[in-house]
């Protein structure tokens, strides 16, 4: 697997669309959820991207403090189904982290975390804050890693 991060304005037309419909797959399709995934912040994004055999299969979007919550933020985590078995989401959540210390010289990182996800997010140091939420009608837990 090989990472890269790319500011919306980098990312071809063919890498745009790749991950617009690796989103809707995982994220409208797989989860059963209708919800307004182009919502006007890719612009601001930092995006992470995971190529095996030149092919996008994992992807995160980062913000730098103050653009989604107060600290950093990691959000739209997702792995192609066929290539969850390899552990690829723990590798794209190392390389978000590295990211955003790299890109925006902090630590501090809050994400918005699927419930169901809180055990797979702790194993890279986040904790829970505060009690779960609803959001696109899927249980919700704000995580922070400090």
């Amino acid at each position: 697997m090989n990472f890269i991060a790319k500011y919306f304005s980098e990312l071809n037309t063919t890498e745009l669309y790749e991950i617009l419909q690796l989103r809707s797959e995982v994220f409208v399709v797989e989860q059963d959820c209708v919800y307004q995934d182009i919502d006007s912040k890719d612009q601001k994004a930092l995006h992470v991207i995971g190529y095996k055999n030149n092919k996008i299969v994992a992807y995160t979007r980062i913000f730098k403090p103050g653009d989604y919550f107060d600290n950093a933020s990691i959000g739209r985590v997702l792995v192609v189904a066929s290539e969850r078995k390899y552990g690829f989401g723990h590798d794209l959540m190392k390389a978000s982290i590295i990211a955003i210390n790299t890109h925006f010289k902090v630590t501090e990182i809050t994400i918005s975390a699927q419930k169901y996800l809180k055990k797979f997010y702790e194993t890279h140091k986040f904790i829970q804050i505060g009690d779960e939420y609803l959001e696109d009608g899927i249980p919700h837990i704000r995580m922070d890693r400090l």
